[in-house]
């Protein structure tokens, strides 16, 4: 019929679905991570069969709406998760930690995320910069094409963690 479709998107973080006439896009769609439905029991059962990085994972909107890159940043910062970490590998403590971080830190008054001004963010673009926590300096690495900045001293991978001093 001479429709078109198109998506520029140079940085290739999109997704295509097609959905039958009527369907409802919140299908595609994990729950809000402010709602009630987002909890640990559903955190823990969504990264279960996931390989990927614990950082990619939180940025898969089927897994959890809501949560961009400087947030996942910052929430897996207040958790010392480290973003390396493969999602199925974390324990119930880290996503206890997560989950307390991403509902009591992921708001302001009006129920939107927080992510304006630098000066509140304690890892995000802060590459070379001391960690607010420890000290150390805070790194930079490269995830699905999104900058994840984060501090090797107090986010250790769990199976570390155990062999450190």
């Amino acid at each position: 019929n001479g429709a078109r479709i198109v998506l520029a998107d140079p940085r290739a973080l999109s997704t295509v679905e097609v959905l039958e006439p009527g369907a409802s896009i919140a299908t595609l769609l994990g729950p809000d991570a402010v709602s009630a439905q987002f909890d640990a029991a559903h955190l823990r059962t969504a990264l279960a069969r996931r390989r990927v990085a614990i950082k990619p994972a939180l940025l898969d909107q089927s897994v959890v709406a809501g949560i961009g890159n400087i947030y996942a940043a910052e929430a897996l910062w207040l958790a010392r998760i480290d973003p390396r970490v493969p999602a199925s590998t974390l324990g119930a403590g880290d996503i206890e930690q997560l989950i307390r971080r991403v509902l009591s830190r992921g708001r302001d008054g009006s129920g939107r995320y927080t992510t304006a001004g630098s000066a509140r963010l304690n890892v995000y673009d802060r590459e070379g910069k001391r960690c607010s926590r420890c000290g150390t300096s805070i790194g930079r690495i490269v995830q699905a094409a999104r900058s994840t900045y984060w501090c090797p001293g107090c986010q250790v991978n769990p199976a570390l963690r155990a062999k450190r001093p």
